[in-house]
């Protein structure tokens, strides 16, 4: 099993922070590689809503990388994981205040399979790069506030 966590602190509060992040067609403002994403099944951002996503996959085709939400507690917790694909990874956000800022927490895990099972360090530095683009939400959340 590969681990990644990153955070960051972002000058929005946390009921704003976490509306965003609960609605997933949010992502492609923030995340690279996202062809589409849309509402497949469910209420959106409720616990069991999924959303239709197409991602960029190795040599530039398109990759489906169905996403489920398997826990929302608003303002404090969103924890998803992705249905299909080549990987399947599980993963959480986790918020808390810091006076008028929010700290976010991603935690990302990932089950290695077939020949990436035996390449235990490339598999990590790209588990790290599925958690660094919180540097990029945080430049969006505080563009939208004018910050």
């Amino acid at each position: 099993m590969a681990i990644a966590e990153y955070d960051v602190v972002i000058k929005r509060d946390a009921m704003s922070v976490y509306d965003f992040l609960l609605d997933a067609r949010n992502l492609p403002s923030w995340r690279a590689g996202i062809r589409s994403i849309e509402l497949a099944s469910g209420a959106a951002g409720t616990k069991g809503a999924v959303y239709r996503q197409t991602v960029d996959g190795t040599g530039g085709r398109a990759v489906c990388g169905n996403i489920e939400i398997t826990e929302a507690r608003p303002g404090a917790e969103i924890q998803y994981r992705i249905l299909d694909g080549p990987e399947r990874t599980r993963g959480g956000f986790y918020l808390s205040t810091e006076g008028r800022s929010t700290r976010v927490r991603l935690a990302v895990e990932r089950e290695p399979r077939g020949f990436l099972a035996r390449l235990k360090s490339p598999f990590r530095r790209r588990m790290k790069a599925e958690a660094c683009p919180l540097e990029r939400l945080k430049s969006v959340l505080e563009e939208q506030a004018g910050l």
